[in-house]
């Protein structure tokens, strides 16, 4: 044998060594790590390539670099960053006092490297207004953020555009200091223009206007609402551009959050983007979508401008130190959390939180969701709750706007209806809401949906709301919902035609990247 032939031996060797000890140190499930193992050992060469494309997971690596890479971008000494109506010389506070420039990185147990402001709701103090289950999951929540409890908030749901545009707009016209909007998708349409030239009227006003458009999202509509908003004079970023040169394709890692926060009091989030699409009553637009979104009112709104700064230092590399919120007398009952999940260091966290939260269970859980996918620790831990007598409810829509993604479901939903979770399907058009409820206590609503894409890839954001009242009224919409929905069977879905069986399990192959 030729030296040359040694040498080719040894690296094939090597790599198939290097990959199957990367598969076994690495991969969180045995069978997972086994096939890759295997696959590497019995194709010499192509194994150890395959599992270099297609085995290693390269999203929360990516989304690391790209943090350093914002951390590195921050302002130079004399750069200037306006903060709530306050200019501010970056490495230097208003009084004149040197400051630390470069914030540290993101930990773990909580997203936002500034300082918590008051009114936390003190520690033993849940017992008094939760029930004890639900303590359980307060400290669940609590141990995963690193955040504690806010009080004093009060939640109101909205329906469609027709009530959440209007709503919105009032308090942009309202707003005095300072005003953050985050979104996915903003069209350059009706809705949006009306959005857009309320932003524009509240910067010539004077307020800190600041908008983060993800730089994916907002391709929906052409022109582009960046270049609309920019036109006005509205101070707007894009959240991962895309371009070629330099190349930044990342059709992953997309901001999926929803934020509008005005003078750290009132804002609103939920999963609605900003369009014609989300106006319900326009019968005769064929991609119209039913949703939900939520007004927020008390110091949980600090929460979502806090979030915002962090996506507003990873787009430009300008930190911005938020400003407390106002001192005023409680706006409502409800008990908040803000949850931060994404492809970084806080990975997770909002499937641990929902494991924690169906766990936690006593009598009912009721999700709804525009895609269903959810990873096998949930579905265990649905299962397990229906069996211990928890009435599990899960709505879905009945028209898809992505048909594979509902093909997919369809392959996995016998698993749970196999142990008594009720599966319903609305009917159309398009339903894009996104609720989770547990005893009618527990209320978890934002950007997130119960897919990988959600889970794992995008930057979602979701706020936890611990209130008898609002509880009730959330289960009273899915109440609703259910009385007009029709409810899927084992026997629906083992009639299914073969063929149509086996597009539905080829497309649930494909689960981690729908």
């Amino acid at each position: 044998m030729s030296l040359s032939s040694w040498i080719v031996g040894l690296v094939v060797v090597g790599a198939s060594v290097v990959a199957a000890g990367h598969a076994m140190l690495w991969k969180r499930s045995p069978q997972a790590a086994m096939g890759w193992v295997a696959v590497i050992l019995t194709l010499p060469g192509f194994g150890p390539l395959l599992y270099f494309l297609f085995g290693i997971n390269r999203i929360q690596t990516r989304a690391r670099i790209l943090e350093d890479q914002s951390l590195a971008r921050l302002d130079p000494p004399d750069g200037i960053e306006r903060q709530g109506g306050v200019e501010r010389q970056s490495g230097v506070d208003p009084s004149g006092r040197s400051e630390q420039q470069r914030p540290p990185r993101r930990k773990a147990e909580g997203r936002s490297p500034h300082p918590r402001r008051s009114n936390p709701v003190p520690q033993g103090a849940m017992s008094a207004v939760i029930d004890a289950s639900l303590s359980e999951l307060d400290r669940v929540s609590a141990a995963v953020t690193g955040l504690p409890l806010v009080g004093g908030n009060r939640i109101e749901m909205l329906h469609n555009g027709e009530e959440v545009y209007p709503s919105m707009v009032k308090v942009i016209d309202e707003a005095r200091e300072r005003l953050y909007l985050t979104t996915y998708i903003f069209e350059t349409n009706d809705s949006g223009y009306r959005i857009a030239d309320a932003l524009a009227r509240a910067t010539q006003r004077g307020v800190d206007v600041r908008v983060l458009i993800d730089g994916f999202g907002e391709l929906y509509t052409l022109p582009r609402m960046s270049q609309e908003l920019a036109r006005r004079g509205v101070r707007v970023e894009q959240f991962l551009k895309l371009r070629l040169i330099p190349p930044s394709l990342h059709f992953n890692l997309r901001n999926h959050r929803k934020i509008l926060a005005a003078d750290g009091w009132v804002g609103f989030t939920g999963g609605m983007n900003i369009g014609d699409r989300h106006l319900a009553s326009v019968l005769d637009n064929p991609a119209r979508v039913i949703d939900l979104h939520f007004r927020l009112e008390g110091p949980i709104v600090a929460d979502l401008e806090r979030v915002f700064f962090d996506d507003w230092r990873f787009t430009t590399g300008k930190v911005s130190d938020p400003v407390p919120p106002p001192d005023t007398s409680p706006a409502g009952e409800a008990i908040c959390r803000v949850v931060v999940d994404g492809p970084d260091d806080d990975i997770d966290k909002l499937v641990t939180i929902l494991v924690g939260a169906v766990s936690a269970a006593r009598v009912k859980v009721a999700i709804m969701s525009p895609y269903f996918l959810p990873p096998r620790e949930l579905i265990g831990a649905l299962q397990a709750a229906a069996l211990r007598g928890v009435e599990v409810t899960v709505i879905l829509p009945g028209l898809n706007n992505l048909p594979y993604v509902h093909w997919a479901t369809r392959n996995m939903l016998w698993e749970l209806l196999e142990r008594g979770v009720d599966v319903y399907y609305q009917p159309a058009p398009f339903v894009h809401s996104k609720l989770f409820l547990v005893d009618d206590h527990y209320v978890q609503v934002g950007s997130a949906n119960l897919d990988p894409r959600s889970l794992r890839l995008n930057f979602e954001m979701s706020v936890e709301v611990f209130d008898d009242s609002f509880g009730k009224l959330v289960a009273g919409h899915f109440e609703a919902v259910r009385q007009q929905s029709r409810k899927v069977t084992l026997e629906e879905l083992d009639g299914r035609p073969f063929l149509e069986r086996l597009r539905d399990s080829f497309t649930w192959l494909f689960t981690p990247y729908l």
